[in-house]
């Protein structure tokens, strides 16, 4: 990535079509990101340049964080404990039988995309922008009607693991992996 783009992409002031005074919302799919960010580098993502890259100097009005846990698991504690240490709030849900598959074995499900879409729509009064942190391109459609709304759409999230409907609808796409220090260090969650 060039240095011009990447000075883009951090601005701490709002670029084009952009203003200070924006009212932003970010949704953060962590799942998705997760996934994306291990096939993309092997490494976890670094939630606080995301709020960074999400606001730009604008006025965040919320930054909401989707995580699923499997039932007993003690490792996602840290994860939810540094996300809401940053200002995220945090909804959790538990992973959960969705099925059997045809050879015996139970499918989990656990995603959070009716949520997210849910409090997307009830965001919309109070905010000029929705930022989705996922490449999920199921959110096409309720993207597009935030648009007819009104609200500037931004998408963040890995290109290779994005719908091409996503990036092409919204109005800002950032490809995290042309960020640099997108990714934390092994060491830290």
């Amino acid at each position: 990535m060039n240095e011009r783009v990447r000075d883009r992409l951090l601005a701490t002031e709002p670029g084009p079509a952009e203003h200070e005074d924006q009212r932003v919302a970010l949704f953060v799919d962590t799942q998705n990101l997760y996934y994306a960010a291990r096939d993309a580098a092997g490494r976890n993502l670094d939630y606080e340049l995301l709020l960074r890259i999400a606001t730009r100097g604008r006025r965040l009005h919320a930054a909401t964080a989707y995580v699923v846990e499997r039932d007993g698991e003690s490792t996602a504690y840290g994860f939810v404990t540094r996300l809401s240490s940053l200002g995220y709030r945090v909804r959790r849900r538990s992973v959960r039988v969705h099925r059997g598959d045809g050879e015996g074995r139970l499918v989990l499900e656990g995603d959070w995309d009716m949520g997210i879409a849910a409090d997307i729509v009830r965001a919309w009064e109070h905010v000029d922008v929705v930022v989705l942190a996922s490449g999920d391109g199921d959110f096409v459609p309720l993207l597009a009607l935030a648009q007819e709304r009104g609200k500037r759409v931004e998408v963040v999230a890995f290109k290779e693991a994005s719908a091409q409907a996503l990036i092409d609808l919204c109005d800002r796409f950032v490809h995290l992996g042309e960020v640099e220090g997108a990714f934390l260090s092994t060491a830290r969650v």
